[in-house]
């Protein structure tokens, strides 16, 4: 293992638990439509990492991770899928009425170890993970980082199906749904995390179109004990919404174990990150 690598496996870790709110690059899926009258339709969808809210102007969002469920909550297949210098794009066909999640979802570990009185790096896919620090291997510290980028489509009626959570990082549970989202009227929504209310969450929600204006005029709001929130849109348009957890960090090692035969490890702190394209529609 370089320098060079050791240096670059530090920068990551500092990026990845940083609060999303606090980086200039921002995710998003950007739906060319998200309210459709009839089953057949098609919506094209664009994917990208920007300085500026819905303007492509740094690197495409990859579309590895893509995962799209249908109103009967099963899975839909994009079309026409492509990623080219500052956006990727692709084609959903609503075939069947109701409501679609579109999303990118992210499972990471970041992880280095001593082996042989030698510093190691990896970072890649939790299911990856598996063998890669051997049972030998001393001072293993890694944290784990739940990605989710997502939007909803609805065809006709707003439907639950497809929004009932995985169990799985963090995520967001409709209380008012989000393709019923109206300027001037509250909105409330539940934030989950593996399955359970995430109590005292900071939530940021910014309006698209900030590259034409001084300030972000973003609404913050916090999640109660049960994990909810309520606000009122004063706007119509899309909307970036962007909620993450701070790593816990205990105070000294774990002996938490990998796997069932992994070596012990000190856990750094586990991370999960939400965000979704809410369009808000004029009252």
């Amino acid at each position: 293992m370089t320098l060079a690598n050791v240096r670059i496996g530090a920068v990551l870790f500092v990026l990845t638990t940083l609060p999303s709110t606090l980086l200039a690059h921002r995710q998003w899926l950007l739906p060319s439509s998200t309210v459709l009258s009839n089953a057949g339709a098609w919506v094209t969808v664009d994917a990208a990492v920007s300085n500026e809210l819905f303007y492509f102007d740094h690197v495409p969002l990859r579309l590895s991770n893509l995962k799209i469920t249908g109103p009967d909550g099963g899975e839909a297949k994009p079309e026409n899928a492509a990623t080219g210098k500052y956006r990727s794009t692709f084609d959903v066909q609503l075939s069947i009425p109701g409501t679609y999640r579109i999303a990118t979802v992210s499972n990471m570990v970041m992880a280095r170890w001593k082996e042989n009185g030698e510093e190691k790096n990896w970072r890649g896919p939790a299911a990856e993970f598996t063998g890669k620090a051997p049972a030998g291997a001393s001072e293993l510290a890694i944290s784990t980082m739940n990605s989710r980028v997502e939007t909803f489509v609805t065809v006709g009626k707003p439907s639950n199906r497809a929004c009932e959570p995985t169990g799985k990082g963090l995520e967001l549970v409709p209380v008012t749904h989000p393709n019923d989202l109206i300027a001037g009227k509250a909105a409330t929504f539940q934030f989950l995390l593996d399955g359970k209310p995430a109590a005292g969450l900071e939530v940021t929600l910014i309006p698209g179109g900030i590259r034409y204006r001084d300030q972000l005029h973003e609404i913050r709001a916090q999640t109660g004990s049960d994990g909810r929130f309520t606000t009122t849109f004063k706007e119509p348009g899309m909307y970036w919404l962007n909620a993450a957890t701070a790593p816990a960090r205990p105070a000294g090692p774990g002996a938490a174990p990998v796997g069932p035969s992994g070596p012990p490890r000190m856990p750094v702190g586990d991370r999960s990150s939400y965000t979704a394209t809410l369009e808000v529609l004029p009252e």
